[in-house]
């Protein structure tokens, strides 16, 4: 009896360890099309291959310029469901205003910023945000957007837009940023 309790804890505690080991950032962020089917995107290594790079290629811009590098008032903001990285229709007119502004301007990089609530683990939530923004720029290249003029990166929980804990703070936190870059 005093075998299997030991056995058990072994194997509770491994698991624990194992499921707090890592999180994927690979997986594949579903994207809706206009169709409202679901489109997968392809293979995600170069995104993350280049977020592991310990240089970046787009450089950090404030918020408070007045027109973003150009770009012009288009809002910048898309906003998430709870646990979810699926780009809602109410968002598609923000999506495609960045799309055509980046699109007519090809040499233009932009970042696109990941952020969640404060809910949940930091590795969960960095996995999330990083999700997030990967369903952004995959709808901003499926409207013709180059991958090479866009970075998805995340920042989890860190960057709160708004400070508290409720449902009107935890809405405005899960959200993806589009920020010019130069």
């Amino acid at each position: 009896m005093r075998s299997t309790h030991r056995t058990l804890l072994a194997l509770a505690v491994a698991a624990a360890l194992s499921a707090c080991s890592s999180v994927k950032l690979d997986d594949q962020a579903p994207v809706e099309s206009r169709s409202g089917a679901a489109v997968v995107p392809g293979n995600q290594n170069a995104a993350r291959d280049a977020a592991a790079s310990s240089q970046t290629r787009v450089a950090p811009v404030s918020a408070a310029t007045g027109d973003m590098a150009g770009l012009g008032n288009v809002p910048r903001v898309v906003y998430f469901d709870f646990d979810s990285y699926v780009v809602k229709d109410e968002f598609r007119p923000v999506v495609e205003a960045n799309a055509k502004a980046l699109s007519t301007s090809p040499t233009r990089k932009m970042a696109v910023q990941g952020h969640t609530d404060d809910r949940g683990s930091s590795e969960y939530n960095l996995a999330l945000g990083q999700r997030r923004a990967e369903a952004v720029v995959k709808s901003l290249t499926l409207l013709g957007v180059k991958p090479t003029q866009l970075e998805a990166t995340s920042f989890g929980k860190e960057r709160p837009a708004v400070p508290g804990e409720n449902e009107e703070a935890w809405a405005k936190n899960r959200r993806a940023e589009l920020m010019a870059a130069q």
